[in-house]
């Protein structure tokens, strides 16, 4: 298990890397934090989330932390990656939270100074809310953490955040590529929000709320979106999120084209997929 001698440092004390100082903490950790909003760090620092924290001056955490979590958007990660990333000490080993990989990880690895090791990490377990004040509500248990190692990654590395999964309260980790990642999200993930996004844009009517089903409900939950952060992350990975919108796009044209030629038949045919794919999913959901 993790070395408890050592110093955690959170970068971004949001939804997510809020939650990663709360339960590293809880675990018996040291856990400093650096954010961008006052407000959010004096949250954190009021529940006990970080024993200490900074808006800046912050360069003396970042060169005693034995590890960090990135708690960034891509592009600010880069960017402060940019500015800041010499400051990490030799043996340092660090992560991140994003959804997309591939043009982030090798930029930064390329970027690390002797001795310091990045290994790229996917939590799925967002939320519709944001912020640290939600951190305590968020529920890595049901979820899936991802690694993404490379080539330049070590075994210890990839333990290492194999361990932080399982601290963090993961019971579902599995390793993927950087490219079998980008390739899995923009189906199981980015599709999806592409989709509840669409279906409330599609229709203005106010007052759907008084006659809703669950259907409408469950559909659109997601599409409550941080429209900073997605938009970020459907223009990071826009090539499969595409790839995936066209295949979607075919298979709802197909629905259109029973429904148009009257086809009961093929209506069926899909209804009977669509139940035995659900059914094999979850067998093997956790």
């Amino acid at each position: 298990m993790l070395d408890k001698s050592k110093r955690y440092l959170i970068v971004g004390l949001g939804l997510l890397g809020g939650k990663y100082a709360l339960e590293l903490t809880r675990a018996g950790y040291t856990v400093d934090g650096i954010n961008r909003s006052e407000g959010h760090l004096q949250f954190a620092l009021d529940h006990g989330y970080i024993r200490s924290g900074k808006t800046h001056d912050f360069e003396d955490l970042v060169q005693s932390a034995d590890h960090i979590i990135f708690a960034l958007y891509p592009t600010a990660l880069i960017e402060w990656f940019k500015t800041y990333g010499s400051l990490l000490k030799p043996g340092c080993i660090f992560t991140d939270v994003s959804g997309v990989k591939t043009g982030l990880v090798e930029p930064i690895q390329a970027l690390c100074p002797d001795g310091v090791e990045f290994i790229a990490s996917h939590p799925m377990a967002g939320r519709e809310t944001s912020s640290v004040e939600h951190a305590a509500e968020v529920n890595f248990a049901p979820a899936n953490f991802i690694i993404t190692p490379t080539e330049k990654n070590t075994p210890e590395a990839v333990q290492w955040a194999r361990e932080l999964a399982e601290v963090l309260g993961f019971k579902h980790i599995c390793t993927l590529t950087v490219q079998e990642h980008d390739k899995m999200i923009g189906y199981v993930s980015q599709l999806c929000h592409a989709i509840a996004v669409s279906l409330m844009c599609a229709n203005d009517n106010t007052s759907l709320c008084e006659y809703t089903g669950d259907s409408f409900r469950d559909l659109t939950r997601i599409a409550r979106i941080n429209d900073k952060m997605w938009a970020e992350l459907f223009l990071w990975n826009k090539e499969n999120l595409i790839a995936e919108i066209d295949q979607f796009d075919a298979a709802l044209s197909q629905m259109r084209n029973a429904l148009v030629a009257n086809d009961r038949d093929k209506l069926e045919e899909m209804f009977r997929l669509s139940t035995q794919r659900r059914a094999a999913f979850d067998k093997k959901a956790p």
